[in-house]
């Protein structure tokens, strides 16, 4: 034993404990421990003693109960899930597209209210009101558009993996921890069996309300998540635990931390090692799939989506702000993205389609989650017989041929330098002083046809025809460009034709009442278009191509023949007769041959039977196609050159009367649903409408017409016409006559009103 004077060991004050309590075995500085628990250094003795402060920890919240009941749904083991039901009910949330549902409800609301008040019986009442608001729900979810699907993916009580995972497995135990310090809430995984075969279930998990949302990071994973995801991949692996995923994700979470700590990396490593995965993998989207993020657990053998579920790169707002620079594109981005269950199946990204209840998932989750348990034991069914290179040959050729790619195409030369798009070419607008030239010139020809009873070509007129039609078309288009509202218009078209999937179907309320809308707003802004006084004189010019068309498509021998046959139809009707008859008997009753012997009061008579055959006369050439210049209401005439204050208030008053009994008429609900049908027709007629679509706008219009003859065929009304052509022929009397020679004609004359065309 060696002497403490051969020992150099001197303790200083900075010495440690952990300095001093070396191993026995090797002692310190080649001293053993035992000896230097005897040793004395220096002159005196010094004790040391080696403590430590154990701090107050928090007291871990574990979700074990004190008394747990063994016999609970799923096993015992469900108590260590913190998933537990919620104690308040979930509010109910309304989308904006079901807020016309909301009036149905309130009413069987307040009949339900009024019957339990008074104590009636209303239940027929009540009946009625619930068939109506389920066929109005089963028309609104039967024909939704991309961008409401994406909002029922995303509806606030939609139920969530666990949700589901609860009501379809039998015995479920949750598990936690990537194994490196961290376990993610967005991503639950666990064991639990489905009619007793085991299965390895992993999803992402979003929140039942705000807390559970911050909670669980709203469904957004870390790389911990997907790193706890992959070590129970291998667990399944390992173990032959065919695996379920169920995604419901907008996508991974992209902090600055998340990518510090290898976002991309640890997705990359999840989809390299699905790929290689001996087990089945069968993937459920309940809600959204989100790009990477869905990805992550998703590179299946089998991808099933729910019928309101979406599958996609970008989100709809993402992606309008990324090519239209506003997020208010996003119905146009959803549609263009292709992103429903029904077009990813077509696509052959997804294998089947689980259907939902009415109003959603969220409406009835319990049968939701029984669709879903079918579907998934079918496809596991399936997959579990094949062998595991036919399995793994079958995930792998399932990516493979998502796209449709083809090798060997030639691509168009024009799409090789630019691949993207390109907008419309506007055409080149004609300009007005050549196009008012060529129209000019094309109505002298058909004057000198008609004039020569020669046959204009029918060649030179429709084109022209059509060359206006275009110069118009373009004028409306530079109209909408100018006003802003081109866009809108492109969206309501693609609206409309998803709306209409059939010829009997109507169109959606709230789609039409846009239409309406943007049709007011784009007539209202139409006369501040800068292109407007040249729009005009374009339609100007088209509506006299085409009433010159009309005139030279009839033989003019035949329309004098035609106009001389319905001139003499109204001389003859019973009423002008008698009335011609009358006059012809008090003229030669009064034994006056000139006009100024006459009385004043036969005058008048006569007076008003001229005015009369005048007028019809006019509505005949009128009604042929014929301008009518120079024959027509002389006495209006006569009004409009020398107006009489009096008589022009009232003509005002009368005429303000009639457009406002007409506009009152229009607005009333049943007119204006027959109008609505009416436009309905027309939009679905098309270009070649059918003859059960022709007769059915007749039959329409002349209801419409009638309605507001019947409108029109009031006392008081008629009454004030009375006073205004009273008032029209006394100052047409008072001035001498209607065109200055009335005392120059002859009573016979003047009552025998002869007209034909030679």
């Amino acid at each position: 034993m060696a002497s403490m004077s051969h020992s150099p060991v001197a303790l200083s004050g900075s010495s440690t404990a952990s300095d001093l309590l070396r191993s026995s075995s090797s002692g310190l500085s080649g001293v053993p421990l035992k000896i230097l628990g005897r040793a004395r250094f220096g002159a005196r003795r010094r004790d040391f003693t080696v403590s430590a402060k154990i701090g107050k920890a928090k007291k871990h919240d574990y979700p074990w109960p004190d008394d747990p009941d063994p016999n609970v749904k799923g096993g015992i083991l469900t108590h260590l899930s913190y998933f537990k039901p919620l104690k308040e009910k979930a509010k109910q949330v309304t989308l904006d597209f079901e807020k016309p549902l909301l009036d149905i409800q309130k009413k069987i609301v307040d009949v339900q209210r009024m019957a339990n008040e008074t104590g009636f019986d209303f239940s027929d009442q009540i009946i009625s009101l619930e068939n109506k608001y389920q066929q109005a729900l089963k028309d609104l979810y039967a024909h939704l558009t991309p961008i409401q699907r994406v909002n029922i993916a995303r509806h606030p009580n939609r139920p969530t993996f666990l949700d589901h995972v609860f009501n379809i497995t039998d015995k479920f135990v949750e598990l936690h921890g990537d194994r490196a310090g961290y376990n993610d809430p967005a991503i639950v995984t666990g064991i639990g069996t489905i009619d007793g075969r085991r299965y390895m279930f992993m999803g992402h998990q979003k929140g039942r309300n705000t807390k559970e949302n911050v909670q669980r990071n709203f469904g957004m994973p870390t790389p911990h998540g997907y790193r706890k995801a992959l070590r129970m991949m291998r667990y399944a692996d390992h173990h032959g635990f065919p695996i379920i995923t169920f995604i419901d994700t907008p996508g991974a979470y992209a902090d600055l931390k998340s990518e510090e700590l290898g976002q991309g990396e640890a997705i990359a490593h999840n989809l390299r090692t699905m790929f290689g995965l001996k087990v089945p993998i069968v993937s459920i989207v309940i809600g959204e799939g989100g790009s990477g993020g869905a990805l992550a657990i998703g590179c299946a053998n089998k991808m099933l989506m729910l019928e309101n579920a979406v599958f996609y790169v970008a989100s709809p707002e993402a992606c309008a702000a990324i090519l239209w620079k506003t997020a208010s594109a996003a119905p146009k981005a959803a549609e263009k993205l292709r992103i429903t269950a029904a077009e990813l199946c077509r696509l052959q990204v997804a294998d089947g389609i689980i259907p939902e209840p009415l109003g959603g998932a969220h409406a009835d989750p319990a049968w939701t989650s029984q669709q879903i348990k079918i579907a998934v034991v079918d496809a596991m069914d399936e997959l579990t017989k094949m062998e595991t290179e036919e399995l793994l040959k079958h995930r792998m050729l399932k990516f493979r041929n998502i796209g449709g790619f083809q090798e060997g195409i030639p691509v168009d030369p024009e799409r090789k330098v630019n691949m993207k798009n390109r907008e419309e070419p506007i055409m080149d607008k004609t300009p007005a002083v050549e196009l008012e030239d060529e129209v000019e010139k094309l109505r002298r020809q058909i004057f000198n046809a008609n004039k020569s009873d020669t046959e204009l070509p029918e060649s030179g007129l429709n084109e022209m025809i059509e060359k206006l039609q275009n110069e118009i078309e373009n004028e409306y288009f530079e109209a909408l460009q100018t006003m802003g509202l081109k866009d809108r218009i492109v969206m309501l078209q693609e609206e409309f034709a998803k709306a209409r999937t059939s010829q009997d179907e109507l169109l959606h309320a709230a789609l039409v009442d846009k239409m309406a809308k943007l049709k007011g707003e784009f007539n209202q802004g139409l006369p501040e278009a800068p292109n407007y006084p040249s729009l005009m004189n374009k339609l100007e010019m088209l509506n006299e191509i085409n009433k010159a068309k009309i005139i030279s498509e009839k033989n003019t021998a035949t329309m004098k023949q035609d106009i001389n046959k319905r001139f003499k139809e109204v001389i003859g009707r019973p009423d002008l007769k008698e009335k011609i008859d009358a006059l012809k008997a008090e003229m030669e009753t009064s034994e006056i041959s000139t006009m100024e012997g006459l009385d004043d009061e036969l005058k008048e008579k006569i007076l008003k039977v001229k005015q009369e055959i005048e007028f019809e006369m006019a509505e005949v050439l009128k009604s042929l196609g014929l301008d009518v210049a120079g024959v027509g209401f002389k006495a209006m005439d006569f009004i409009q050159e020398t107006p009489a204050p009096d008589v022009k208030s009232k003509i005002e008053e009368l005429n303000e009367e009639i457009n406002r009994r007409i506009e009152d008429v229009v607005r009333s609900s049943d007119l204006k649903s027959k109008i609505e049908l009416v436009r309905l027709e027309l939009i679905k007629a098309g270009q070649t409408p059918d003859v059960e679509s022709v007769d059915k706008i007749k039959a329409l219009d002349q209801e419409i017409r009638q309605t507001i003859a019947e409108a029109m065929n009031s006392s008081e009304l008629l009454e004030k016409f009375e006073k205004v052509n009273a008032g029209i022929s006394e100052s047409a009397e008072s001035s001498g006559g209607l065109n200055g020679n009335f005392g120059q004609e002859t009573p016979k004359e003047n009552s025998s009103a002869h007209a034909e065309l030679n």
